[in-house]
């Protein structure tokens, strides 16, 4: 293993010698992970076929046309099976006992400097395959970005690059994984900078629009370049129908956080059930087939139901019945332990909530209306934004899927009143509500996460302002008045951490000498101070030094074993903070 990273080093470094650019290498670099990210994309979209055939003996896109033909037991125990698989191959292929998807690329983004695991990545896709092969109400999209991002992040570690620069590999493997999902290179680069990456600077941008273009080349050279939905085309009557989309926004916001409220309820029912882990997604593979012996559409990616909303094939009741089913079902997939994404469910539930919408507008005002298919098109846009939190790559994801702009300023209205209204209500994003109920706040915006990304270890300071318990009071007195802060730290012989000793903490023993053999250091000593562990953000660091009031703290290995390390200045913090700050703005600027 050491080899192949001094060798995956010593490329970088032969490299730079030809180029001096790291800019034009990073575009050489973001060609390679599209291309790859687009064969893997391809080869997970095969994969899923195949599950799929061997579950309902179909591989379509559009599997409720083929299951409502199947038995109604093959339908119960077909997504029950498969959620059992999905559960041992979480219990024994996960490291952290979950699937993985777009959360995860967004956390290792923040705070891992763009890092990570290509065998996580690979496994986590196997998983998300299964389940959707299975029929689990969940899309791929979400896990297509982790195993692009997996394979971005996996190089940058490689090669060892730059935390700037692996953060913006990481991103071009989610923009090619995007362009080649939905046959959407323009959204696929603009998803990667608007989500993951964080910025549109021209350091970050070009590539993943190089590495958008070369998956999306990929994924056409195997599927075609074809919309993923043929529908006919819509225009907008009249401006005075812009009111009607405002109010599909809002209804499709309120519903988006109804979705992901639902979600974080089953979560929560099944943590808490007695139940074992690897058997809870068969028992939500079980209700799923349940739900659909009365709506098939709830199976799979729903692809076929979007369509077919879009062609007006569905009634009013029949509308209802889906967006109220599909809505369940992907509450109890993602809840109860599926792997997959929430953006094609998110598609599936915005085309029934605006195809029912618009029924209505076009019966009310007939003259007016564009018809149902528009308010289709709108709605699954405005879903998908409000559960995404990515208003802008989201419009263009649906406008290269559909084919059609003619809808622009009237889907950007819904678009935008519905991400308004989920983060008004306080959800930016369902990766984000995730993440929250990780204990990960990221909602502080670039400075926040990159004070959560520094590490304590990184930045503490080695000193000798040490003295063990049984130092006499002479000892304790010298041995301030030379020190650096002010304060000594008490450690006893094994290295752990005692206390802290101070002027004040003397007080009036300070210039007794009639004392000095008879106090030693665990007698004048503060018990238990604040301290923090090598492991420790400078997020945290900030915070301990602004609750305690001090201005250095102890740092420990860790809080179980207390065993001194050294010492955190809040001069240290701002000072790594600065340094940083003005290194990734430099890298970001391509300087």
């Amino acid at each position: 293993m050491f080899g192949s990273r001094m060798t995956a080093s010593r490329v970088l470094v032969r490299l730079r010698r030809f180029v001096k650019n790291d800019q034009l290498i990073l575009s050489f670099l973001a060609l390679a992970v599209g291309a790859a990210t687009g064969g893997a994309v391809v080869a997970f979209r095969e994969i899923i076929s195949a599950t799929q055939t061997w579950f309902y003996a179909s591989g379509t896109e559009r599997l409720f046309q083929h299951a409502q033909h199947l038995p109604w037991y093959w339908l119960v125990a077909a997504p029950a099976i498969g959620g059992l698989l999905v559960g041992l191959l979480i219990r024994y292929g996960m490291p952290n006992k979950r699937p993985v998807g777009v959360a995860d690329v967004i956390e290792a983004s923040a705070l891992r400097g763009g890092r990570m695991s290509l065998t996580d990545g690979l496994r986590g896709a196997v998983v998300n395959a299964v389940s959707v092969g299975a029929g689990a109400s969940v899309g791929r999209e979400g896990p297509a970005v982790h195993l692009g991002a997996s394979l971005g992040g996996w190089l940058a570690k490689r090669l060892h690059l730059t935390r700037s620069m692996s953060r913006t590999l990481l991103g071009c493997g989610v923009a090619a994984a995007v362009a080649a999902s939905f046959n959407a290179p323009i959204a696929g680069a603009l998803f990667a900078n608007e989500v993951v990456i964080g910025h549109y600077a021209i350091s970050a941008f070009a590539p993943t629009v190089i590495a958008s273009v070369t998956g999306t080349a990929i994924s056409r050279a195997f599927f075609g370049d074809f919309p993923a939905f043929i529908i006919a085309e819509h225009s907008i009557q009249s401006f005075l129908e812009f009111p009607a989309f405002v109010g599909l926004g809002i209804l499709c916001g309120l519903v988006a956080m109804v979705l992901m409220h639902w979600i974080g309820s089953v979560q929560k029912v099944v943590a808490q059930s007695p139940v074992p882990d690897w058997v809870r997604p068969g028992i939500a593979g079980l209700l799923i087939g349940i739900i659909a012996l009365g709506f098939p559409q709830v199976l799979g990616i729903g692809y076929g139901a979007t369509e077919a909303a879009m062609g007006n094939a569905f009634s009013m009741s029949m509308l209802l019945g889906i967006l109220f089913a599909k809505t369940v079902a992907t509450a109890i997939s993602l809840g109860g332990g599926f792997g997959g994404g929430i953006f094609s469910p998110a598609l599936v539930i915005g085309s029934m909530l605006g195809a029912a919408y618009g029924l209505i507008a076009t019966q009310i005002f007939p003259t007016l209306s564009s018809g149902p298919g528009a308010y289709t098109i709108a709605g699954m846009g405005a879903m998908a934004a409000a559960v995404l939190g990515a208003p802008i790559s989201t419009a263009l994801i649906v406008f290269e899927m559909t084919g059609d702009y003619a809808l622009t300023m009237a889907l950007m209205v819904s678009v935008v009143v519905a991400t308004v209204i989920t983060q008004q209500l306080g959800m930016r994003s369902f990766f984000t509500f995730q993440l929250e109920r990780r204990g990960l706040d990221l909602k502080g915006g670039f400075e926040r996460t990159l004070m959560q990304s520094l590490k304590v270890g990184g930045i503490l300071v080695r000193t000798d302002d040490v003295v063990s318990p049984d130092t006499s009071l002479q000892s304790i007195r010298d041995k301030l008045q030379s020190c650096v802060y002010g304060e000594l730290f008490v450690v006893r012989d094994n290295g752990e951490l005692e206390g802290t000793i101070t002027l004040a903490d003397l007080s009036d023993s300070a210039f007794d000498h009639d004392l000095d053999d008879l106090i030693k250091a665990d007698d004048v000593a503060r018990l238990h101070p604040p301290v923090l562990s090598r492991s420790d953000d400078l997020e945290t660091a900030m915070q301990m030094i602004r609750d305690t009031g001090e201005e250095h703290i102890a740092v420990v290995e860790d809080t179980e074993s207390m065993r001194f390390v050294g010492c955190l200045h809040v001069r240290d913090v701002q000072r790594a903070y600065t340094r940083a700050l003005v290194a990734t703005r430099r890298e970001e600027r391509g300087e």
